[in-house]
C-alpha cells in the first residue's frame, strides 16, 4: 500500500514538474517555490525531497534535459527544460481522469468541535480562516490577472469561484457557529451527542 502511494505522489511530482517546464525552463528551487506560494500551488504539494528525485528520473527518462549555469559569486546551478518527448509525456498524462480533489482543513476540526471550545477560541479560528481565504483570493486574483495563458486564467477564476463561496458561507454562517461554541455540557461528549 505504501510503495503504491508513493509511486502515485511520485507521478503527481513527475507531471508537475513537467507542467512547470512545459511553460519554461526552471531550477529544482524555483519548482519548489512555484509549487509551494505560486500558481502552481494549488495542485499538488511538493517538497524538495520529492522535487529532486522526479527531476532526476525524467531526465534519466529522457523527458527533461539538464544545463548548468554559472552566476558570478554563487554555485552553479542546474536549470531542466523539457524535451519534445516530455510535452509527449505531459500532455498524455493529462488525459486521464483526474483524481478526486483532497481537501483537508484544521478549521473544519475546530468547527465540527465548537461545542466543545470557548467561544473566544471559535470567534478566533472564524477570524483567522476569514483572513487566509481573503489572502488566497487576493492571489489567485492577482493570477488571473497576469494570466497570459486562457487555461490558466479559467483555471484562477474557478479557484477565486470556490474559495468566494467558502468566504460567502463562512460570514453568512459565522453567528451559527458562534452560537454552537461552548454550548456542550460537561457531562456530553462530542461522541456521544452523535
Amino acid at each position: 500500500m505504501t510503495k503504491l502511494w508513493m509511486l502515485d505522489l511520485l507521478m503527481n511530482i513527475r507531471t508537475l514538474c513537467l507542467a512547470i517546464l512545459y511553460f519554461g525552463d526552471s531550477t529544482g528551487y524555483e519548482i519548489r517555490k512555484l509549487s509551494t506560494e505560486g500558481k502552481y500551488s494549488y495542485f499538488v504539494e511538493a517538497s524538495f525531497g520529492a522535487i529532486y528525485p522526479a527531476l532526476a528520473k525524467l531526465e534519466h527518462d529522457g523527458l527533461v534535459t539538464c544545463r548548468e549555469e554559472t552566476v558570478a559569486g554563487k554555485p552553479a546551478r542546474k536549470v531542466y527544460s523539457i524535451t519534445e518527448r516530455g510535452r509527449q509525456e505531459f500532455v498524455n498524462s493529462l488525459q486521464d481522469s483526474p483524481a478526486p480533489d483532497i481537501f483537508r482543513s484544521e478549521f473544519l476540526m475546530i468547527a465540527m468541535c465548537a461545542d466543545i471550545l470557548p467561544p473566544a477560541v471559535v470567534s478566533r479560528a472564524i477570524d483567522t480562516r476569514a483572513a487566509q481565504l481573503e489572502a488566497e483570493l487576493s492571489h489567485l486574483r492577482q493570477v488571473s490577472a497576469n494570466a497570459n495563458h486562457a487555461g490558466s486564467k479559467w483555471a484562477a477564476e474557478y479557484g477565486v469561484t470556490c474559495l468566494s463561496g467558502s468566504l460567502e458561507y463562512l460570514r453568512g454562517k459565522r453567528q451559527d457557529l458562534e452560537i454552537i461554541a461552548g454550548s456542550a455540557r460537561d457531562d456530553e461528549s462530542p461522541v456521544a451527542a452523535e
